[in-house]
């Protein structure tokens, strides 16, 4: 058990770090005596509720009730993970399991879609980030609970589940009908499109920095050793081991802080580096992100674009930049709380407001993009999250006038054979674009 917490060390969904600290039993002495009259009234309400209620009910419901009550006061990120959470969270890094290959998180008692894995079950059905998933063959799961909801997504590979989806910016919801199979994690692919490496990362499992190598040198040598430059597709990566965010990063560039992490207390403060050596010297590279990319897509996009090494494309990232610490509490259950915010190279906090792109292009591809931007899906919009500490006023820097480079409808995009404008638009960029003007642009 304690190689299976060491291998979760650093691991959850939208998280940019886990760290494991032993939980230190002394700490409950320490507790403020000023606080022995509020403990006092949680014991009380637990006693009322034990004699009083009009069923019987259980301890450990009312204890794990209480802990998930009083992480929720706290952010968005902090949990308590029983048996079961746990068992979720190694899947989520480094396992593989029957079901739909969709993140998905609660929102005022809704499912709502974080995002799909690329290329899994959900993803070729055409679910999309920021849908609202309300009945499950037919069966209402409004208001209930997360781990109901997964549960019945999840199921032998090959058996069918119908979806009703609610989409913002469409008028009526609509069902798919996915065919669950066998998700097994494999987070990096790659291509070659017009010369050009295109290396698409869904998240930050385990080895992901030794597999966008390993892509790079195929994508080498498919080229024949002169590719036109890099693409690093970071959308709808919801994040995952920091390790792996710095190791990726470290791989385009020389020197210098990949990114910082301050807590309460200076023993929670550390700074990653590189290390000489960039694998892609003197190519070209944009990054592509969007609403989706959080957490360690955050990390790496932000350390590339304030090194100058690549171009940062595509729409505002999501804004998750706390820092969650794993603390075992049993054999089998843990802590997940946040202990620290990061910061990239040039001590930007991206929390709330993300990473915004060197150059913003729109998904003008994606039929329902005008409406469902007016109910984007982001950090901020969760209840409770954390204050950035340093506010800018970046809405009223915005150009409300819309680019006409971007006045195609998907229906004209599709007649030329454009499925995915962002994609579309960063290989035009790098076919114009020579190594040094591209690298250089922001400098």
């Amino acid at each position: 058990m304690a190689n299976r917490f060491a291998s979760l060390a650093r691991a959850t969904a939208l998280v940019s770090a886990v760290a494991l600290i032993p939980v230190a039993t002394a700490g409950l002495a320490a507790v403020d005596a000023k606080s022995g009259p509020q403990f006092g009234k949680l014991i009380a309400i637990y006693e009322r509720i034990k004699s009083t209620y009009v069923e019987q009910v259980d301890d450990d419901k009312l204890v794990k009730g209480a802990i998930d009550g009083m992480l929720a006061t706290l952010d968005p990120h902090s949990s308590y993970l029983d048996a079961r959470d746990f068992e979720n969270l190694r899947t989520q890094t480094d396992g593989s399991y029957g079901g739909l290959g969709l993140s998905v998180t609660m929102d005022d008692g809704a499912v709502k879609v974080i995002a799909p894995t690329k290329g899994s079950p959900a993803d070729l059905a055409g679910v999309k980030a920021g849908d609202f998933i309300t009945h499950l063959d037919g069966k209402l799961i409004y208001g209930g609970t997360l781990d109901e909801a997964v549960d019945q997504m999840r199921g032998l590979p090959g058996t069918q589940i119908r979806l009703s989806i609610f989409r913002p910016g469409r008028d009526d919801p609509f069902d798919v009908t996915v065919t669950r199979q066998i998700i097994d994690l494999k987070p990096v692919d790659f291509s070659v499109k017009d010369g050009t490496g295109v290396i698409s990362v869904s998240s930050f499992s385990s080895n992901v920095g030794t597999e966008v190598a390993k892509a790079w040198q195929q994508i080498r040598a498919k080229t024949g050793g002169r590719p036109h430059g890099l693409i690093l597709d970071l959308r709808g990566n919801p994040g995952g081991l920091l390790d792996e965010a710095v190791a990726l990063s470290d791989l385009f560039l020389d020197s210098g802080t990949i990114v910082s992490q301050r807590g309460r207390y200076a023993r929670d403060n550390e700074s990653y580096n590189a290390e000489p050596g960039d694998i892609a010297k003197g190519i070209p590279m944009i990054v592509l992100i969007d609403e989706g990319s959080a957490s360690a897509s955050e990390i790496v996009a932000g350390a590339l674009q304030d090194d100058h090494r690549a171009v940062v494309m595509g729409q505002r990232s999501f804004g998750k930049g706390s820092v969650q610490t794993l603390i075992p509490l049993t054999r089998d259950t843990a802590l997940k709380l946040t202990t620290a915010r990061y910061f990239t190279p040039s001590g930007r906090s991206v929390q709330e407001g993300g990473i915004d792109p060197d150059i913003a292009v729109p998904q003008i591809s994606d039929p329902d993009l005008r409406k469902r931007a007016l109910r984007s899906y982001r950090e901020s919009d969760l209840r409770g999250h954390l204050i950035n500490e340093i506010k800018d006023d970046k809405d009223l820097e915005k150009d409300k006038i819309d680019d006409p480079r971007f006045k195609w409808t998907p229906e004209e995009l599709k007649t030329k054979g454009i499925d995915d404008f962002q994609l579309y638009y960063a290989l035009q960029t790098i076919g114009r674009t020579t190594p040094s003007a591209l690298a250089a642009r922001k400098r």
